[in-house]
């Protein structure tokens, strides 16, 4: 009101003013993307269950953001791919092999594969199974893949 009043000294400070608040805005928008970036980065690489060591630092809005991309991803990976629909989480990396041989980290309890056959996951015990099959439970940190 001074300003309008016909005070021109205050015209500067406040374009001064405007230009740290739009500042500080755009520096907020960038930190906002970037870590809803890094929380959809988070379903790919973890799957659709985040660890509560990861989920605890994240606020309630985050959560429900989370939550909200990982349906619309599950919508449009049965959208696609006929009647079982195709899972995009899998092989992200290209397959040097279809079957892989894995150590158990901790207990997880009964596996079964596609052909029925079923795999009691025990803690130490070691494996020869499909990669498409385990590679969540590597991300999930149940199985680790041994490299030989």
């Amino acid at each position: 009101s001074e300003a309008k009043s016909g005070r021109t000294d205050l015209i500067f400070l406040i374009r001064f003013r405007h230009c740290c608040l739009l500042r500080n805005q755009r520096c907020v928008l960038a930190y906002l993307y970037d870590r809803l970036l890094r929380i959809r980065a988070l379903r790919w690489e973890y799957g659709s269950v985040l660890p509560n060591t990861i989920q605890f630092h994240m606020s309630a809005e985050e959560v429900e953001w989370f939550n909200q991309y990982k349906k619309s991803l599950a919508t449009y990976m049965r959208s696609v791919g006929g009647e079982e629909g195709l899972d995009l989480t899998q092989d992200i990396k290209p397959p040097k092999s279809l079957y892989i041989e894995v150590r158990c980290l901790r207990d997880y309890g009964e596996f079964e594969i596609d052909d029925g056959t079923t795999v009691l996951l025990k803690k130490n015990s070691q494996h020869f199974l499909p990669r498409w099959k385990c590679e969540q439970l590597i991300r999930q940190g149940v199985l680790e893949h041994i490299l030989s």
